[in-house]
C-alpha cells in the first residue's frame, strides 16, 4: 500500500509540475532557500561553538 501510495504522490507531483511549472519552481526555490539557512545556521553554530 505505501508503495502505490508514494507512486500516485510522485505522478500528482509531476503532473503539478507539468501543468503548472511557475509556481512549482517558486516552491522548489523556496524548499532549497529553506535548505540554504538551515546549513548556513549549523555553520555558525559550529564557528561560535569552536571560538
Amino acid at each position: 500500500m505505501k508503495k502505490a501510495l508514494g507512486w500516485i504522490v510522485l505522478i500528482l507531483v509531476i503532473f503539478y509540475i507539468g501543468t503548472n511549472p511557475g509556481p512549482a519552481s517558486e516552491i522548489a526555490q523556496g524548499i532549497g532557500d529553506g535548505f540554504a539557512e538551515v546549513f548556513r545556521n549549523i555553520g555558525v553554530f559550529l564557528r561560535e561553538l569552536s571560538n
